[in-house]
């Protein structure tokens, strides 16, 4: 189990790694050792509540395939213990933000003072523009 937050934890056989070549620098390494990881994440299989899933899902976005795995790619660094590393942070960071509910909007209404202030901020600029407007020639 990997501990994500407080009382948030994920099944480690809810990922899997693969390795691939990175492109970018790297000089003749990047053309033999394959050091660019490709996460993919399985959430049904993860122990995550649904909820998190759900925002998870929304909070992917692209990443996430039709199937429902999420794909993370790191090839930033050269090694690849360092990019295991970072998609295992990435990922991290994605479930963290997804476990955070999200606050619910409170419905407002403008104050007097605003739709006063609105409204005058509205006359002021057809003001300005009836100023620009040429009049028609009086023959």
């Amino acid at each position: 189990m990997i501990r994500v937050a407080p009382g948030i934890a994920i099944d480690e056989g809810a990922i899997s790694e693969t390795f691939v070549r990175a492109s970018g620098p790297g000089g003749q390494n990047v053309n033999k050792v394959a050091t660019a990881v490709r996460l993919r994440f399985d959430p049904a299989l993860s122990g995550l509540s649904d909820n998190i899933i759900i925002r998870l899902r929304t909070i992917a976005g692209r990443r996430m395939t039709q199937h429902g795995e999420l794909l993370i790619t790191a090839q930033r660094f050269r090694s690849q213990e360092r990019n295991r590393e970072a998609a295992l942070a990435t990922l991290l960071g994605l479930i963290e933000r997804a476990a955070q509910r999200p606050v619910p909007r409170v419905a407002t209404r403008p104050t007097a003072a605003a739709k006063q202030r609105r409204k005058a901020a509205k006359l002021h600029r057809a003001r300005l523009k009836d100023a620009r407007r040429s009049l028609p020639d009086e023959d």
